[in-house]
C-alpha cells in the first residue's frame, strides 16, 4: 500500500510560509538545526516537471526560509539543494528544495559541500585522488 505524500498535506505545525504556488516548512528529519524545505503546492515529482512560475516562487521562498532560519538560529553558511530522481537520492517524489543551515565545525572539513553527493569526487582541491581523477580540472 502506498503511503500518502507528506508534502501534499503537511503537518500545519511545520508550515511557516504559504505562497500561491509553494509552502515552506521545517524538515521533519533535519540534517542540522533550522533545516527547512520549500515545496510546491501542486504534486509534481521534480524540478523539471514544475512550471516556470512554480520554479520562480520556489527560489523566492528560499529567501523567506533563510529569514525564518536566521530569526532563531545563527548559521555560518547554507547548502541549498534539490534531489531529482532516485539515482540522485530523491525519496519523496514531490518537488522540494532543501535549505540546510551550516555551522562552523558541524563537520571536520566542509570542502566540496554539495559535491559530496559523490564522496570520492567531493574535494576538487586535492591534486589527484585514489580514483585517478585530477582535482583542479573538475571544478564546477
Amino acid at each position: 500500500m502506498n503511503e500518502p505524500c507528506p508534502f501534499c498535506q503537511p503537518d500545519p505545525g511545520r508550515v511557516f510560509h504559504e505562497g500561491e504556488r509553494v509552502l515552506a516548512l521545517w524538515d521533519a528529519f533535519p540534517a542540522s538545526p533550522g533545516h527547512a524545505l520549500v515545496v510546491t503546492r501542486r504534486h509534481v515529482a521534480g524540478w523539471f516537471d514544475a512550471t516556470g512560475e512554480e520554479r520562480r516562487e520556489l527560489l523566492e521562498a528560499v529567501d523567506v526560509a533563510r529569514a525564518r532560519i536566521e530569526a532563531s538560529h545563527a548559521p555560518d553558511g547554507y547548502n541549498i539543494g534539490i534531489n531529482v530522481g532516485e539515482a540522485a537520492g530523491q525519496t519523496v517524489f514531490h518537488l522540494h528544495v532543501h535549505v540546510i543551515p551550516r555551522y562552523t565545525g558541524d563537520v571536520p572539513n566542509p570542502t566540496g559541500g554539495v559535491r559530496l553527493a559523490l564522496p570520492h569526487r567531493g574535494n576538487y582541491l586535492r591534486s589527484r585522488g585514489d580514483d585517478g581523477v585530477a582535482g583542479a580540472g573538475s571544478r564546477a
